[in-house]
């Protein structure tokens, strides 16, 4: 019952943490890549010591590429970003990185995306968030259909389209942050990891929902007379352990992904791992104590309207 009677403090602090979050995507921006703009991008490794970047792009400077981005990657490697690199362009680019051949590299990765492509994938993967906002709500007012009193189902599908909102911009602010402070960019590893929160916080809001359908039903059949407050408190503490162990397992995987991980899935990594804490605190500390005040303006607009009726 304790999470339930400080509901508040909680609601509190969820506020302050969207503030920040939604203030950093304003203030930071999300930078995108090439998946999303077009353009070329070329990773290399450096066999011996590595070039600093302004010796780089004084290198590259005779090329006129336009606009480029020379970031340090790895212990050894340099990523270029820059518009779509012809096949002359792109072996003037390795020219260039190798300072005329005198430095020996590797090419890990060289990828070139059309401008019309990468709107396209822009437009998909906001389609597909809300693709998936939609089915989940729609499958949790139907799977919820019997459960009316003393909160609609559709309540329990506003509610998680609530918490799901709160577990995107959550990760997408934190996101935005290291954007700012180490170059990285939003790819389709980024929505793909988002999508990923999607499922993973639902499941476990859906964990804690399907206990106080349960309990309202058996109190409906018992005719056992118990506060809606009472109800979604015991029903919390039921799924705790459940819902912090399995958070646990999954926050220690993603930690090994982070620390031991390839470098092109560590940022991945990053915003699933901030997703599934925020994820686990919306469940838990959110989303049911959200159906109480709900539930307490249900109760007076069923009172209002049954004495308009008489």
């Amino acid at each position: 019952m304790y999470i339930v009677n400080h509901r508040t403090i909680f609601f509190i602090i969820t506020g302050l943490l969207l503030a920040v979050a939604i203030g950093a995507i304003t203030v930071f921006g999300l930078p995108l890549s090439i998946d999303f703009t077009g353009g070329s991008l070329v990773e290399v490794t450096y066999t011996a010591a590595r070039p600093d970047v302004t010796t780089v792009q004084k290198e590259l400077a005779p090329l006129s590429l336009g606009e480029i981005s020379v970031r340090q990657s790895g212990t050894n490697g340099i990523t270029l970003r820059s518009r779509t690199l012809t096949p002359t362009e792109h072996q003037a680019v390795l020219t260039a990185l190798a300072e005329g051949g005198t430095t020996k590299l590797t090419e890990d990765r060289f990828t070139s995306v059309g401008p019309s492509l990468g709107s396209e994938l822009g437009t998909k993967a906001i389609w597909a968030l809300v693709a998936v906002i939609a089915a989940i709500v729609l499958y949790i007012a139907w799977a919820f259909r019997r459960v009316s009193k003393p909160v609609s189902s559709w309540v329990y599908g506003l509610i998680v389209i609530a918490i799901l909102v709160h577990d995107i911009v959550i990760p997408t602010g934190f996101y935005a942050i290291l954007c700012h402070f180490t170059g990285a960019q939003v790819d389709s590893l980024f929505v793909v990891a988002l999508l990923a929160i999607l499922g993973y916080s639902v499941n476990d809001t859906i964990v804690i929902f399907d206990r106080i359908r349960e309990h309202l039903n058996h109190n409906a059949h018992a005719h056992i007379k118990e506060s809606f407050d009472v109800t979604v408190g015991k029903s919390i503490t039921e799924t705790l352990g459940r819902s912090i162990n399995t958070s646990l397992t999954v926050v220690l995987a993603l930690l090994a992904l982070v620390f031991v991980g390839a470098s092109a899935t560590i940022n991945f990594a990053i915003v699933i791992l901030v997703g599934v804490i925020a994820g686990t605190y919306s469940s838990i500390l959110l989303a049911a104590p959200l159906l109480i005040p709900l539930a307490t303006v249900f109760a007076k607009d069923v009172q209002v309207a049954s004495k308009k009726k008489k």
